[in-house]
């Protein structure tokens, strides 16, 4: 039986996951199947839990063995800046297309909600939020919360230590990459179980949620899940086609498992090991994806921090028959381009609507107004996030040079699981240099 699954892609097996969990979640919705609905349940939330279970250890490690590997901090420090600037750039696009569909729809002109039922969600952001959440109280509470953005930083500042202490360093650096190839050959039983967590996931998703709440909120839910197609399968091709002369066909049949499992599990953390191995099947330098992908993971929302505030500004002044004006569009743009970096430490769409309502001035009760819906606007929010924190790291390596483009040809035609590269070699700081133009 095992042999025969392995005879098929894993792409498909991920995609049989999908169609069943679908299916087992309308039955279980329909008959009013608890016992469905509850297993369901477990099987995706163990899944997502193991993924998540990878993460501490899989961005320290990979990213003190990247820091000591690069050896230049000037190519580090390069990277790093370009990095930022297309996160800047794609979250700035994906808010315009947000702002767009917002004023070419109102999602909320014509709507009849009760106000009075309408509540402030606890957890809310602000703008200091990044500088207090980026350095942990104790580096043991960055690791046991799960905190990926206080890992990164912790990881950063070991590494550029082991790396100017030099030799003496070097048992360190070894037990550090002895541990990460530890880790990989893990995470890669766990990424195996990935169709039956889909399964689980979807699942419970049809059966817990089903589409009946959509309904009074259905132009809105619309207005989202367009938007984010639009950044997906426009704005990213376009993007990789422009600055990479990269074919998109390609870059989807490479990074699609992980795409599709943010979109089933809503959670990018939870999906990052999955990103990663992704992004660096598709070429990327491991020792850039390693950077690239946890910090994306925690600050690069082009669904949550872009197009979906967005509309959701929108759509909360129009049900309180507020009237917005250009600045307040502009400042819905800063908010989006600055503000996921600002809610780094505390993730989440509902936090970023948050720091937009109050930055707008808006009332922040409504955004409990959307909170019954929010599980499955989060699908699509996240799927877009992800592909985001694939495409950045894509293009900046290409236009680096250091993008290998016959793997990225090759993506597709590549399982996920397919070849174990935990003993992939670690390229050297020249061949990670920018190619001369």
């Amino acid at each position: 039986m095992a042999s025969a699954l392995r005879k098929i892609p894993f792409s498909v097996q991920i995609l049989l996951g999908l169609v069943l969990g679908v299916a087992l979640g309308f039955l279980a919705r329909a008959n009013d199947l608890a016992w469905l609905t509850s297993t369901l349940d477990t099987v995706g939330h163990l899944f997502v839990q193991l993924l998540k279970l990878a993460v501490p250890p899989l961005v320290f490690t990979a990213i003190v063995v990247s820091v000591v590997s690069l050896r230049g901090v000037a190519n580090a420090a390069r990277l790093a800046v370009k990095t930022l600037l297309w996160f800047g750039i794609t979250a700035l696009i994906a808010v315009s297309i947000g702002i767009g569909l917002g004023l070419l729809t109102d999602p909320g002109k014509g709507v009849t909600l009760d106000l009075s039922g309408a509540a402030a969600p606890k957890k809310t952001g602000s703008w200091t939020d990044f500088l207090t959440g980026i350095v942990p109280t104790n580096p043991v509470g960055a690791f046991v919360e799960g905190n990926v953005l206080q890992i990164v930083f912790l990881a950063l500042v070991v590494g550029a230590a082991a790396l100017l202490i030099g030799e003496a360093a070097e048992p360190f650096v070894a037990l550090n990459r002895s541990l990460l190839a530890i880790v990989q050959k893990a995470l890669w039983w766990v990424i195996r179980l990935a169709p039956i967590g889909t399964l689980g996931l979807i699942g419970n998703a049809v059966a817990s949620y089903g589409w009946d709440l959509l309904a009074p909120l259905a132009k809105f839910t619309t207005a989202v899940y367009v938007g984010c197609a639009i950044v997906l399968f426009v704005v990213y091709p376009v993007l990789l086609v422009a600055a990479g002369r990269l074919n998109p066909l390609r870059f989807f049949a490479g990074a699609w498992p992980a795409i599709e499992l943010a979109f089933v599990s809503r959670s990018s953390v939870g999906t990052m090991p999955v990103t990663q191995r992704s992004v660096e099947r598709l070429g990327v330098p491991r020792e850039y994806a390693s950077f690239a992908v946890p910090f994306g993971a925690t600050t690069k929302m082009d669904g949550c921090a872009a197009v979906y505030p967005a509309l959701a500004a929108i759509f909360v002044a129009q049900v309180f028959g507020i009237h917005l004006g250009v600045t307040d569009y502009l400042l819905i743009a800063f908010v989006s381009v600055v503000g996921s970096a600002a809610t780094a430490g505390l993730t989440g769409a509902i936090v970023m609507l948050t720091l937009t309502l109050s930055t707008l001035g808006l009332p922040l009760a409504g955004a409990g107004l959307l909170l019954a819906i929010d599980p499955i606007l989060d699908m699509i929010r996240t799927a877009t996030n992800v592909a985001g924190q694939a495409v950045v790291p894509t293009i900046v390596a290409a236009r680096e040079g250091t993008l290998d483009r016959s793997a990225y040809d090759s993506a597709g035609k590549r399982d996920l699981v397919d070849a174990d590269e935990t003993e992939r070699p670690t390229r050297s700081a020249d061949e990670l240099a920018p190619v001369p133009a």
